[in-house]
């Protein structure tokens, strides 16, 4: 292993639960200490990986794959990476983990009352719709992590998640 390698942050929670807020305070936060750090959004990744989504079970389990093998190979590679991804599955965080040496979960626990009113990009009225049918936490269970390295309250402000994951990341000596 190269003494350059990055830390990987698995950002989850259900949808609208702050992921990405929190993602892109974080990385202000990384920069702002001189560190270098690339999210790998599902939502983006998606448009490449899979541009038909079905959101199968069989879809989400490969997508998912492919998504922590560019992961890996990024933090290898001795940039930071930080994962903004639902992935309502503990296997699909928990292969992260196996093949990341420094790998943190993060679970944004919030109100699905909360996520549903944010709803920025309409997936809670679609399911309500009947228009999607896999909507984590809804239609389909969503697998919250059973030990992660840091709880946060989805209704917290970014910076101040922020600030906790990166106080966890010098405590595990990642930064």
């Amino acid at each position: 292993m190269s003494a350059h390698t990055g830390f990987a942050v698995w950002i989850t929670g259900i949808p609208a639960s702050g992921k990405s807020t929190i993602a892109r305070s974080l990385v202000e936060k990384l920069e702002s200490r001189g560190m270098r750090a690339v999210v790998l959004e599902s939502d983006e990744l998606r448009k490449i990986l899979t541009p038909s989504p079905t959101y199968s079970p069989e879809e989400r389990s490969h997508f998912y794959r492919m998504m922590v093998l560019i992961g890996d190979l990024i933090v290898r590679s001795g940039v930071n990476v930080i994962f903004d991804a639902t992935a309502n599955k503990r296997s699909f965080r928990d292969h992260a983990r196996s093949l990341i040496m420094k790998f943190m979960e993060v679970y944004i626990r919030c109100p699905l009352d909360v996520c549903i009113k944010r709803d920025p990009k309409g997936i809670y009225s679609q399911a309500a719709s009947g228009k999607a049918t896999t909507v984590p936490g809804v239609q389909t269970p969503y697998e919250p992590p059973i030990n992660p390295d840091v709880t946060l309250d989805g209704q917290a402000t970014p910076e101040s998640a922020a600030d906790i994951i990166l106080e966890k990341l010098e405590y595990l000596r990642y930064v």
